[in-house]
């Protein structure tokens, strides 16, 4: 069977980062990437594997690469410390890697947030690429950092089980960390939107969220989930708003000093 490694990124982990290794400490090679944690994360780690490094954090993106280029076995799994992998998956993963039949494997993720599963507003299947070859593969891009693959890709059939944002404070911290990646780089590609888009994106999140995608199927989960997807979007697109505004603010100024 083609060997096995896992990586794991950490900050602030102490809470999640025990029951993550758990779940993946049938995997010989773990390397933890932390990105200098002020709590037990670190510590915690150290008693699963002796390949844990510490990295100041710039991006997801390069972050992950660090960490691939740690490893040494075949194959990397990558599990994100608020996520478990549930004994059904490690039972289909050691099946496919005894005789692998693609390039890499997207795992469906069953996230769960406000205490519910949450199965509709698109949240579910979730498929994310988290197994693959480690040779000649490398991450990219800013905001959802992704993976590409040359080869085939599979999905398979068992759940990562997500723990995803702790509260509604945490899922807003990200929100707002978020949009602000995602307005500077449409910002940087010279994406600009007027009012009526800013105003009129957030209606259209909604119905998507909560009609096309059965959102209403989950309850007050549902509704809250649909509105903040709508906040997301009229944030992000606020954010870039205000970038070209500044900019063509600052050219006016600039006209106007010259001339």
């Amino acid at each position: 069977m083609a060997t096995l490694g896992a990586l794991v990124l950490t900050y602030n982990e102490e809470n999640n980062i025990t029951d993550c290794l758990d779940s993946i400490d049938w995997i010989e090679e773990i390397v933890v990437v932390d990105s200098y944690s002020e709590d037990r994360s670190v510590e915690l780690a150290r008693k699963y594997t002796s390949k844990v490094y510490q990295r100041e954090f710039d991006d997801f993106a390069s972050q992950r690469n660090f960490g691939l280029d740690q490893l040494e076995s075949e194959w990397v799994l990558v599990v994100d410390a608020d996520e478990r992998v549930t004994p059904e998956l490690k039972g289909e993963i050691l099946e496919k890697l005894a005789y692998p039949q693609a390039e890499g494997y997207r795992v469906p993720r069953r996230n769960y947030f406000l205490g519910k599963w949450i199965k509709y507003c698109g949240w579910y299947p979730d498929y994310t690429l988290r197994l693959f070859k480690t040779e000649d593969n490398s991450y990219s891009g800013l905001v959802h950092e992704g993976i590409e693959i040359d080869g085939r890709v599979i999905e398979l059939d068992n759940d990562l089980i997500h723990y995803t944002y702790r509260n509604l404070e945490h899922y807003l911290d990200k929100i707002n960390h978020y949009t602000t990646l995602d307005a500077e780089k449409k910002y940087q590609a010279g994406v600009k939107k007027g009012l009526a888009y800013i105003l009129f994106r957030p209606v259209v999140e909604f119905i998507k969220k909560f009609f096309l995608k059965k959102g209403f199927l989950l309850g007050r989960q549902g509704i809250i989930l649909s509105i903040l997807s709508a906040y997301y979007q009229f944030l992000k697109y606020i954010k870039l708003w205000e970038k070209n505004e500044v900019k063509s603010g600052r050219e006016s100024n600039e006209e106007n000093i010259i001339s």
